[in-house]
């Protein structure tokens, strides 16, 4: 499933002018823009927004030190790895429901 811009601020809670600023200063966080330019985020992408908001607001990391442990964290052990799929599937099933819900 992918996402608007629009869909992915209310998922997460996080501004959309603050999305695109991400772009400039997160390694590897580019979200692909379809034929009229408009962004279209994956579930991978809304996964990783979810995760830098935690660190920034949660932890206080600055966005700089947040994109770095999200570097760091791309060298899971493997037996976290079964963990982590789960994870990142139920949070997918989730945002699903949520598009769904606010649609009605």
């Amino acid at each position: 499933m992918t996402y608007t811009i629009g869909q992915v601020e209310e998922l997460t809670g996080v501004k959309t002018h603050i999305l695109r600023y991400w772009e400039e200063v997160i390694p590897g966080f580019i979200p692909q823009k379809d034929i009229s330019g408009r962004r279209i985020y994956t579930q991978q992408e809304v996964e990783l927004i979810f995760r830098l908001k935690y660190l920034i607001n949660e932890k206080k990391y600055t966005l700089e030190g947040a994109g770095q442990q999200i570097i760091r964290e791309a060298g899971t052990h493997p037996e976290s790895a079964d963990l982590i799929q789960k994870i990142h599937e139920t949070r997918a099933l989730l945002s699903e429901l949520f598009i769904k819900v606010k649609e009605l």
